[in-house]
């Protein structure tokens, strides 16, 4: 229901409105399977949930590409034909919170006011006083996008091996560069079809055994 306040401030780089506002809407539908949990009769720390969100405006000349979630996994580029971890930082530690504080206003001048209308769903009764299990950390990323990146964003199943493995990472970067217009020595090369991508993205790596979910992105 933002989604044109939203596009607003992704075009003008409003990254502390962006922030705070992608924050709350996390937290809200992360409320809502909390709640669903106790209308199933489950703890809401046997119903954990993973979502890692990538925004990417329709507009060819915004540039910009945010990220955004909670839970495990990756968030890669590929450019120049070397993978860079990008994958937002979080507190740590014990005393690490799931909600960061966020001040009134940035140092840019940015209200921090988004509110993406998602209404605060509260669990039943028998829950309302129960302590919460500890909150994953909100990840955050708004990035500038150059032409012949390739953005990925993963699962911990994907991320692991291309952060421990060099030798997936050197497979994956050949397999899915693509050099940025004008291509030096004729078309620029396709990037990978919907079978070649699956492939890809099921290479496997010793010792490496978890599900994989992945999202790819190749600039123009």
């Amino acid at each position: 229901r933002s989604h044109a306040r939203l596009a607003e401030d992704i075009r003008a780089a409003r990254r502390g409105e962006l922030k705070s506002g992608l924050h709350r809407l996390t937290d809200r539908s992360l409320g809502r399977l909390r709640a669903s949990a106790a209308e199933q009769g489950v703890e809401p720390e046997e119903y954990a949930a993973t979502l890692r969100c990538l925004l990417l405006p329709a507009d060819p000349a915004c540039r910009t590409r945010v990220f955004f979630g909670v839970g495990g996994g990756g968030l890669f580029r590929l450019r120049g034909g070397e993978w860079q971890d990008i994958e937002p930082d979080v507190p740590e530690g014990p005393g690490a919170k799931g909600r960061l504080s966020e001040p009134a206003e940035t140092p840019e001048g940015d209200r921090l006011t988004m509110d993406l209308g998602v209404t605060t769903v509260a669990a039943p009764g028998h829950h309302d006083h129960a302590p919460e299990p500890p909150r994953e950390p909100f990840r955050f990323r708004a990035s500038i996008a150059h032409p012949g990146d390739t953005l990925l964003m993963c699962t911990t199943g994907l991320a692991d091996p291309l952060r421990g493995e060099a030798e997936l990472r050197a497979h994956l970067a050949r397999r899915w560069s693509v050099p940025p217009a004008p291509f030096p020595s004729g078309p620029v090369p396709p990037v990978p079809g919907l079978a070649a991508f699956l492939a890809d993205a099921q290479v496997r790596a010793k010792g490496y055994a978890d599900d994989r979910t992945a999202a790819a992105v190749w600039e123009a």
